[in-house]
């Protein structure tokens, strides 16, 4: 059952994160750095609020006086810094589906951190459906016959910030609020020099879109939550493949609505990725169908 709900909270947090450029499109007015300062400043309203619903306002008291946690999660918190920045502006910048080739790039790392730092096991077919995966992006990246930096950095900063989550025992949301409560401070001087100077485009920008601004600590939390949750439920190898949702869905959005290049030959990379993870699905349910038969 642990395993189980760890899958399905993977899931719905890599299907918002799949259809979050959306959201940062209809910013676009708005400069990428503005954006992200909104993300911090109002995610931790919006964390803090859910801390005192669940009765753990004592619980994040406490562990805000641990210095381990302050040393690592101002890390992770640098880390979903770099990540969102560098994500809203590639979006905007209509970048995304190179952006989600990042995201295609980032479980396989997920599954070798998770067999190096804590020795998880691969069968056979999972390693198959690695190896066309791993293809599949190698052809990606070829293909672009240039260094596809965008890719490599939002693969390395979210595979590093899943591996330190994975080996810290603060629970997920009070490590969120950790984060953005390390994160709040910066981004409130920034959104207040921004304002003093009249250049804040919050206010400026109609009703609606300041609203967008201020939810974007609500769509920023949710999906973090969910992935905070399953990260210490299943394992880094499930973990990883399971985020090929989230790219898929931005491919699709990037292609079919914001109109991005995507030519046939592109197509054959993304195939063969996608042939590794359903490999990698139909092995997982074989093996669950096996184990429930020879129990009964």
């Amino acid at each position: 059952m642990k395993n189980v709900n760890g899958i399905i909270a993977s899931a719905g947090a890599f299907a918002l994160w799949g259809v979050l450029p959306a959201y940062w499109k209809t910013l676009g007015q708005v400069p990428a750095y503005e954006i992200l300062c909104h993300r911090m400043f109002w995610s931790l309203l919006v964390t803090l609020g859910l801390v005192q619903l669940t009765g753990g306002m004592k619980r994040f008291r406490a562990a805000m006086k641990v210095r381990r946690y302050l040393v690592t999660y101002t890390i992770t918190g640098v880390l979903l810094a770099v990540n969102w920045l560098l994500y809203i502006w590639a979006v905007n910048a209509g970048y995304i589906v190179e952006a989600s080739l990042g995201y295609f790039i980032n479980p396989l790392i997920n599954v070798l951190f998770g067999v190096i730092f804590f020795g998880e096991k691969m069968r056979p077919l999972q390693w198959l459906a690695l190896v066309f995966a791993f293809l599949g992006v190698l052809y990606l990246t070829i293909f672009y016959g240039e260094f596809p930096w965008i890719a490599v950095v939002l693969a390395l900063c979210f595979a590093v910030y899943g591996l330190i989550h994975k080996k810290n025992d603060l629970g997920s949301l009070d490590a969120l609020c950790l984060e953005t409560g390390i994160l709040f401070v910066p981004a409130a001087v920034v959104l207040f020099v921004l304002a003093v100077t009249g250049h804040a485009s919050f206010g400026k920008i109609g009703v609606s879109y300041s609203l967008l601004l201020v939810g974007a600590g609500v769509v920023t939390t949710i999906p973090l939550l969910l992935f905070g949750y399953a990260a210490k439920r299943i394992p880094l190898s499930t973990l990883g493949l399971m985020q090929y949702i989230a790219p898929s869905i931005n491919l699709i959005i990037g292609v079919y609505i914001y109109q991005e290049d995507f030519p046939l030959a592109r197509l054959v990379g993304f195939a063969m990725v996608w042939c590794g993870l359903l490999l990698f699905m139909g092995e997982h349910l074989l093996q669950r169908y096996m184990k429930r038969k020879k129990v009964l």
